[in-house]
């Protein structure tokens, strides 16, 4: 899968999402997901990776389980934000659910629940 077709896949994913919008983070150019402003994805300058929130234990359970796929990032992995390589193979299925997960902790809970409205 070329890069832009992983980046393609990474907008689909985030962007269905209730409110979704795709802002760069701060000075850098890469694709970052928001809701209300709040970040829930964001991406490396070279699309090399990505980091996501994850709950209690689910960084230290994915790095464990697969460290070819899943690290702890640079300055956001001490609160619990999980790096996951894209230049390797996916499981986009799981990737949708991580990322799904990481928006339920960032957005509102009227938004989280039309997610579940939608099951």
């Amino acid at each position: 899968m070329s890069d832009d077709d992983v980046m393609t896949r990474l907008r689909e994913i985030c962007l269905a999402l209730p409110e979704a919008a795709e802002k760069p983070f701060g000075g850098h150019t890469a694709p970052s997901f928001r809701v209300r402003d709040k970040l829930f994805v964001m991406t490396s300058e070279d699309g090399s990776y990505m980091t996501f929130k994850g709950g209690p234990g689910v960084q230290e359970a994915l790095v464990s389980e697969d460290p070819e796929r899943f690290f702890v990032p640079p300055y956001v992995g001490g609160k619990g934000w999980v790096g996951a390589r894209l230049d390797t193979d996916h499981d986009w299925d799981e990737l949708a659910e991580l990322i799904e997960e990481s928006y339920r902790m960032t957005a509102p809970k009227r938004l989280s629940a039309q997610l579940d409205q939608k099951s």
